[in-house]
């Protein structure tokens, strides 16, 4: 028997889910919040107070990832300048719709809670946050991808949680000059057609395209990150940038193969140009490598040196250690008063740019060693006690042994320079209770139009009657 035919299903695709949320807070990422269902609905862009429309993208066992498509309510901090073109593509500005002022605000709260948690705030206030001037174009460097989307080619920035390139032709936090070397070096890859690495298939030369720029100066050093070492396009492509970017002073070739994620791979090589960059930073100069890590806010990095000398107050007869000391931009201001300094840092790249910077500026009390900071502390625990040790450690904050190592060594003071209020109060909590009373925090933004904030934190020896 002739089975009947089936009909053909007219159903049209399924049409992603909407969400009519209100946002009761912001986490510590700056990203909107709202209660739905039991669950947390996640909602970047969207502020405290706000009434919105917003696309399911993913459901988990307790958050619920959306899209904003648009606001109902606005909150009264949205500002109304559209400063961002591909602020919802991009999301690397959680912040950039809410106004500075409000920013500034959400910033000093977020540091004042993760205080109070740890029940730090009974003899200190935090003040207000230091500011940066400007809030647009501060960042002095980026490291953006290549990508190719339908033969055109793409320069910027990862979406958040993807492996997609939001191309951004000129973003408002990038120093002017990087948008200008970016936009020429897009329309010369194009033009050549110079192949662009691909990580699904692991195949294609250009990989990412460093810059840093010295806003002091006006010039700026590039990088092309390559999957593999390339004698023919790529220093065709270097000439041809310097010669259409006359403030490019140099350019070099990093070769990364890896499949990870990581940027900078070990082999850096100059194809024009001079090898550095020269930035100065108040009255020091700083001679910066293509591969070295360095403040990307230069002015507000400053502004950080600055405090830290002047709550220091050293004389020639004082010692002091810089621990994660980079290419020395804290020891070398300290290095000005003090006696004798000491930088301590992991990567023996930056040691040697920051011995070339102590040259550099005729500074010869002070001196760099590579090496565990936890562990080079230790050794010097039989010599005299410095009189001020620095720590500006990544993220995750000192280690234990690192910890118990200051303490022990118990300088006069400690000068904590910090990058996540949650890790210094943890920090900070253990400190106090081993013989230091802070004395004096000052927050610090360096990164506007993100949640990110620094806090500088000076601690007191307690000493015993």
């Amino acid at each position: 028997m002739k089975k009947p035919a089936q009909k053909r299903s007219t159903s049209k695709k399924q049409q992603p889910e909407t969400l009519k949320l209100t946002i009761d807070r912001l986490d510590h990422d700056g990203i909107g919040l709202a209660p739905y269902n039991n669950k947390i609905a996640v909602v970047q862009g969207a502020f405290p107070g706000e009434t919105v429309i917003a696309e399911v993208e993913h459901i988990g066992r307790t958050h619920i990832f959306t899209r904003l498509l648009r606001t109902l309510r606005n909150a009264q901090q949205r500002t109304t300048n559209v400063a961002c073109k591909v602020e919802h593509q991009c999301l690397g500005c959680p912040l950039i719709s809410m106004k500075y002022s409000d920013q500034l605000l959400f910033k000093q709260q977020r540091v004042t809670s993760a205080l109070q948690k740890q029940g730090l705030l009974d003899d200190i206030d935090v003040p207000a946050v230091f500011p940066s001037d400007p809030p647009f174009g501060y960042r002095a460097s980026a490291k953006l991808a290549f990508s190719r989307h339908r033969e055109k080619v793409f320069i910027g920035l990862y979406k958040r949680g993807s492996h997609e390139v939001i191309d951004c032709p000129e973003c408002p936090v990038h120093h002017p000059l990087i948008n200008k070397i970016t936009a020429v070096v897009r329309d010369e890859v194009q033009r050549q057609n110079i192949s662009v690495y691909n990580s699904r298939h692991q195949r294609g030369l250009l990989r990412y395209l460093v810059v840093r720029v010295s806003p002091h100066s006006g010039k700026a050093l590039v990088t092309f990150v390559s999957n593999f070492r390339d004698l023919q396009q790529l220093p065709k492509l270097a000439k041809w940038l310097m010669r259409k970017v006359p403030e490019v002073i140099g350019v070099h070739q990093n070769i990364n193969s890896s499949g990870g994620n990581v940027i900078l791979g070990e082999q850096t090589m100059r194809l024009q140009g001079l090898p550095d960059l020269i930035e100065t930073i108040g009255d020091i100069r700083l001679r910066i490598a293509p591969e070295a890590f360095f403040q990307i806010n230069t002015t507000q990095a400053a502004r950080i040196y600055a405090l830290v000398r002047q709550w220091a107050q050293l004389n020639k007869q004082d010692s002091a250690i810089d621990l994660y000391c980079g290419i020395g931009g804290i020891a070398l201001h300290l290095a000005k008063d003090a006696g004798q300094v000491e930088g301590i840092e992991y990567f023996a790249g930056a040691v040697r740019n920051a011995t070339e910077n102590s040259h550099l500026n005729n500074l010869n009390n002070c001196h760099f060693f590579a090496g565990d900071a936890a562990e080079e502390l230790q050794k010097r625990s039989e010599q005299r006690n410095p009189t001020l040790i620095t720590v500006n450690p990544p993220r995750k904050g000192c280690s234990d042994d690192l910890l118990e190592a200051l303490y022990k060594l118990q300088p006069k003071q400690i000068i904590y320079v910090s990058c996540d209020p949650d890790s210094l109060s943890r920090d900070l909590k253990t400190l106090t209770e081993n013989g230091y009373k802070i004395k004096q925090l000052q927050p610090v933004d360096m990164f506007p139009q993100t949640a990110h904030i620094e806090t500088v934190v000076q601690l007191e020896r307690i000493d015993k009657a």
